[in-house]
């Protein structure tokens, strides 16, 4: 994600180089105004060029996953692009407003003339400015209520959707404000590149149409609860249901109001478009669903997506597969596909990190799926009891082994310490897999 979005940002940097020191560089001009007139250009287009990737990852373009690596690739980015394009459009109105800092300071002398504009920016020149201020404030208070977890996601999500008409007027801004050549000049060319795409993306959200050819209506035939924590939810879904993979998964939506919500799918791929999710209690919206929910409700399904895809797994290979949590569900839905052609599952250590096995909902079925797979073997690791996975602990079931592919689905924490601690008490080659959706 870095790689993407330095390099997106250096193409940027690179064409209005290209426009500054070769095709138009300033004349004339005292250096300090040199430098906040392009300055302010500079912040400009990286403002609006992230927010246009912003716009055009929005709308979940499912063509994008297997390039970005993911759905849950693609939410990253999308956040990142948003935080980098909104505080590159903080900068941008910080340089706007120091020019009354420059007149006192050395006056406006040396000051370069303002580009020549259209009849047609001239027209709107007034109204693009202002409004490309006011729209600043709104995004600078929209960063503010993204980062700040506690803001309910409920309320979020209405503030979020009002994005689509922000972006539409920072075009507006820019077009009508920035320099006039820039639009025969290489800059210009890929400002209008980013545009055409992120205006279509705007639309597309502002008309509800985000996700429409995915989706599939279904209807809620089981709904179980397991512990106050954990419900699982079985529905049959329509034709336009498109097959899962295992490790995949969906945007759910039961409620309108609230919207969709992501989840693992934890059953095995079928033919008889029954799909099934272990949804763990993490918020106000999951803590209450089970009540919230009723057994012939219609719900609104969207996916498949996700290259958290353990039906290509290499046969030939040894796969190290480690769940925390309810991150154990790609797995249960892999270990019940492997039932079918329990002889061509590939070799498999499965590490389940859990608090306490005797409590755990999911246990028994997995100890049960992984007895009729001999290739499976099965790690169960207990908190209550002291037992945390760890890496010296993952590189001891690795000791005969001279590669493994890492599979993980659970906490980030978790992650972060095996792959930096891994090579360190074993020395063997390994391919790291692992699923961080966030919604914001």
């Amino acid at each position: 994600m870095k790689t993407l979005l330095i390099s997106f940002v250096s193409l940027i940097t690179l064409a209005w180089g290209y426009d500054v020191f070769y095709l138009n560089p300033p004349l004339q001009g005292a250096l300090p105004w040199l430098i906040q007139r392009q300055g302010l250009y500079l912040s400009g287009l990286w403002a609006i060029a992230l927010m246009s990737l912003v716009m055009v990852l929005s709308i979940r373009p499912a063509w994008l996953e297997k390039p970005l690596g993911g759905m849950d690739k693609m939410y990253r980015l999308h956040k990142w692009a948003g935080i980098l394009g909104i505080s590159a459009a903080g900068l941008h109105w910080l340089l706007d407003m120091s020019s009354d800092l420059l007149k006192s300071w050395i006056g406006k002398t040396g000051r370069p003339p303002k580009g020549d504009l259209t009849e047609f920016a001239t027209m709107f020149r007034s109204f693009a400015k202002d409004s490309g201020e006011l729209i600043i404030y709104a995004l600078l208070i929209m960063l503010v209520l993204t980062l700040w977890k506690k803001f309910p996601y409920k309320f979020w999500r209405y503030v979020h959707k009002v994005m689509p008409v922000f972006f539409l007027l920072l075009v507006f801004h820019t077009v009508v404000l920035a320099p006039s050549n820039y639009w025969t000049q290489p800059v210009g060319i890929l400002l209008a590149i980013l545009f055409v795409p992120a205006c279509i993306a705007s639309i597309i959200s502002l008309t509800g149409l985000i996700g429409k050819p995915r989706q599939a209506t279904g209807t809620i035939e089981s709904i179980r609860v397991h512990n106050e924590d954990m419900t699982e939810i079985t529905c049959k879904m329509d034709a336009s249901w498109k097959a899962h993979h295992a490790g995949q998964f969906a945007f759910l939506t039961f409620d309108r109001h609230e919207g969709a919500h992501p989840f693992t799918i934890s059953s095995a791929p079928g033919n008889d478009r029954r799909i099934s999710f272990q949804i763990k209690a993490l918020g106000d919206y999951t803590r209450h669903l089970s009540r919230k929910i009723n057994v012939g409700q219609q719900i609104k399904a969207e996916g498949p997506y996700g290259c958290f895809d353990l039906n290509r797994l290499d046969a030939g290979s040894h796969h190290t597969m480690i769940a925390g949590g309810i991150g154990i569900t790609p797995f249960l839905s892999w270990l019940e596909a492997c039932q079918k052609s329990p002889d061509t599952t590939p070799s498999t250590d499965l590490h389940y990190c859990l608090r306490n096995a005797q409590q755990d909902p999911f246990i028994d079925r997995i100890r049960q799926l992984c007895e009729a797979l001999p290739a499976v073997r099965l790690h169960v690791h207990e908190s209550e009891k002291g037992d945390y996975l760890n890496a010296e602990k993952l590189a001891q079931t690795l000791a005969q082994k001279e590669r493994t592919s890492i599979w993980f689905c659970g906490p980030s924490s978790l992650a972060d310490s095996l792959k930096s601690n891994l090579k360190k008490w074993w020395h063997g080659k390994f391919s790291f897999h692992q699923e961080a959706f966030e919604m914001r």
